[in-house]
Order: C-alpha cells, then structure tokens, then sequence
C-alpha cells in the first residue's frame, strides 16, 4: 500500500467519471499521501459541488466534462501523468434500452480519453472493465467488451515507454451506487419486501477498496493491453439478501421478482478462450493482449496449439461464500456498520 501511495508523489491523476463510488474511493485512499493533484472529470455539476463541500481539499480540481466530447476530454489533461477511466454507463436495465447511449459513452468516449491521453503524453491509463464483458448478453456488457478491444487496440499504436494503456476487469462491487445491497437496505428501512431476482443467482463480490487494490495491482505490474483480473469469491443473491436480513435483525420477507432484462445466472471474469493465455500471478490473473499481427495468411495455414488446463472463471466456479463468510465480509464495510447504527438507532 505505500508502495502505491509513494509511486504517485508529486504526480497527477486524472480520474473520468470520478464522482463515482469508485472514484470517492480513490480520494479516500490518496488525499493523505504526497500526490500532487487529483482531477476529477465528470458531468454532473451537483455531485463536483457535493464533494467540493465534502473533501474540500486544495489537491482536488473539478473539471465539467464528458468524455463522449472530446475537446472537454483534451481541456482537462494538460499536465496529467496517470488516468483512472472509470466514466461509464454502467446500470444494466437502462443500457438495454439505451444501446446507442452506451456506446456513446463507454466506447466512444474510451477512444477519446485514449487519444486526449497519448496526445497529452500521458503515462500510463487504466480502464475499468466489468465481469458483463465477457461473453457479454446484454447491451452494457456488449458496450464494454468493445471498449476492452478499443484499449488493447489502442495500446498497440503507442509506444509504452511513452503511454501505456491497460484495463482491469471485476465483479460486483459492494455498496457502489445503484446496487443491490444499498435497495435491500432501504427496502428494509420502509418495511417492504426484499426484492430478489432468482436466488440461485451468483454474482463475484468485492469491496470498493478491493477494486482500487485490483486498478493500483495493475497500475504497478500490468503490460500493454493487458486485462488484469482479481480472483474475487462469490455468492448467491439469495444468501446475499439473508445476510443483510440477519445483519439489521430484519423479519422482511423476501420477494422473488424474476430475471430483469440482460441479465445472465452468472457472470465470467475469464472466457475459456482468455484462460487459454491468462498467467496466474497469485490473486490476480494477468490476460495479455494478443500481439498477433496483421498477417492474416499465416493463421489458415498455423494456429496456437499450446493451451493452458485453466477454464472460464466465472461466479459458478470460483469460491463460495457461505452465509456467515458473506454476514463477515459486509461487516468490512465502514458504509454498511454506519447504516447498521443509524437503523439500530431509529428503532
């Protein structure tokens, strides 16, 4: 962690859509240490003034912007050396009906933070890719699949000395906005029903911290257009919801709704075809680019015979969380031992 915290001294990070959950994360962890200047490049003018008010730190600079408009990408990375691309639409439901909005913004506005960054002789960029890309069903996961092959593609047409550009891929993360823990909360707090997709439904599980851990892991090993990849564990959505229940002492019943659109029964961090080349580095996968050339003649006559024994890591296959490892890993979480007191206190 001081590692981390003494590589971005005197530095300056630009983090896109950093008005997130992710991005407050970010500023918990760094404001304390010597970085020089965090920015922050986002489109909503209320939430810049929230955290204005709430950090109110001289190394924060805001910048209104949208990464889908260039010129406003360009106008923020003058003097830039590091980026976490974290702009994106993320919400399942809304992509689906939206496509054309996620592609708006999850790749185009990818290529132009990528070629605002090279153009700026920016150090090195990390996009924040999501489980949804591989063998993506649904409008968002489509959306940032492209936007993987955008920054692998991206990374090949400058040199790395100068720019290097790498993603990190991840599950769910615990407590980010507009996910499933904070509405179980609330539907506790009004006394209504828990509603649950499909209980058999698996989904990884991390916490944001865990999630700045996996951007900063590839921060410091990662190569050009690699796609690193945390081992998180996983549980059932059913066993999630119990364990809310049991940790705020809450009698709710629980309400089976049914899949939503564009949903999957599990989520894969790593396709077969990705495990074919991913190299186990402890509690991360490291998937490099393939650096095959345009050569196309060449792969009717050859192939890639040597392939690895690993297979899809997906939230089926990877450890399993049980009610009590799920009850302990919330318990981590400042966001959910805060809301356990304030219901305990209403009470």
């Amino acid at each position: 962690m001081e590692e981390n915290k003494g590589m971005f001294e005197g530095k300056t990070l630009l983090i896109t859509g950093g008005t997130g959950s992710f991005g407050n994360a970010v500023l918990r962890r760094f404001l304390d240490t010597e970085i020089a200047e965090i920015r922050i490049f986002s489109r909503d003018e209320k939430k810049q003034d929230d955290m204005r008010h709430l950090y109110n730190n001289p190394k924060i600079k805001y910048y209104i912007g949208n990464v889908r408009d260039i010129q406003s990408v360009k106008d923020a990375m003058h003097g830039v050396d590091y980026i976490f691309h974290a702009a994106a639409l993320k919400q399942v439901p809304s992509c689906e009906f939206f496509p054309m909005e996620a592609v708006r913004t999850n790749v185009i506005g990818t290529d132009n933070v990528l070629t605002a960054a090279i153009e700026a002789g920016v150090k090195k960029v990390i996009c924040l890719s999501t489980d949804k890309a591989a063998y993506p069903v649904n409008a968002m996961g489509t959306s940032k699949a492209m936007m993987e092959k955008v920054f692998v593609a991206k990374s090949r047409t400058v040199d790395p000395e100068r720019t290097l550009i790498c993603g990190t891929r991840y599950g769910n993360v615990m407590c980010s906005r507009g996910s499933v823990i904070p509405l179980f909360i609330e539907q506790i707090r009004e006394g209504k029903p828990l509603t649950v997709t499909e209980p058999a439904m698996t989904r990884f599980i991390m916490s944001l911290e865990e999630a700045v851990e996996l951007v900063l892991f590839a921060f410091e090993n990662a190569e050009a257009g690699d796609i690193m990849v945390q081992k998180a564990p996983a549980c059932t959505i059913e066993v999630l919801a119990q364990a809310v229940k049991e940790l705020f002492h809450a009698d709710n019943e629980v309400k089976i709704i049914g899949i939503r659109h564009g949903e999957k029964m599990y989520e894969t961090l790593l396709t077969n075809e990705e495990c074919a080349r991913a190299i186990d580095m402890g509690s991360f996968f490291r998937v490099p680019a393939d650096q095959r050339d345009l050569n196309y003649d060449k792969y009717f006559k050859t192939g890639n015979q040597e392939r690895t024994k690993l297979t899809e890591f997906n939230s089926n296959n990877t450890t399993r969380l049980d009610l009590e490892q799920v009850k302990e890993k919330l318990l981590t979480l400042q966001y959910i031992r805060d809301e356990i007191a304030q219901y305990t206190e209403s009470l």
